[in-house]
């Protein structure tokens, strides 16, 4: 835009040119900077964290697994028996093996592979006493399901 007042240019600016109509910019206040390199310094600490302690090792783990008071506890309370006259472990093997025998193999497998999955999955989500005693039994118990003709027919096919 041409100011009011002044006179029309002979032509229109270049591309880049400033019109001549604008005033130039002020001089910025203060002597002008000597050109020069500019340097600029930069100071990197290197900081190295602690390395992390090893983890323990499988056996030590499962050391501590079966030093742990809980697991203590439920096995004790799952092999004793103290109702009425039967362990809590009997009572379940006793169940599968009349699964077992009733059902068949196959259902009593089935019964003992699920309740001792369960049972795991309860103890891992939980880690509470009760769960653990149920796995105990569980595991334990499945023993009533087990015949040792079972790893021979899965073999030869041949029953006894």
């Amino acid at each position: 835009m041409i100011p009011a007042g002044a006179p029309l240019p002979a032509r229109s600016p270049e591309p880049g040119e400033v019109p001549p109509w604008r005033e130039p910019p002020p001089p910025p206040p203060g002597p002008p900077a000597a050109p020069g390199p500019i340097v600029h310094r930069v100071q990197v600490e290197l900081v190295f964290p602690e390395p992390d302690p090893d983890p323990p090792g499988l056996l030590s783990r499962l050391w501590d697994w079966l030093c742990d008071w809980r697991l203590l506890t439920a096995v004790t309370a799952a092999v004793v028996p103290w109702m009425a006259g039967d362990s809590p472990v009997t009572a379940w093997a006793h169940t599968l093996a009349e699964c077992r025998t009733e059902a068949g193999t196959t259902a009593a497998y089935v019964l003992a592979i699920s309740a001792a999955g369960g049972a795991w999955a309860l103890d891992r989500h939980t880690g509470r006493w009760f769960p653990r005693l149920l796995l105990v039994t569980a595991v334990i118990g499945s023993t009533g399901a087990i015949s040792l003709f079972d790893p021979i027919t899965a073999l030869t096919g041949v029953s006894p």
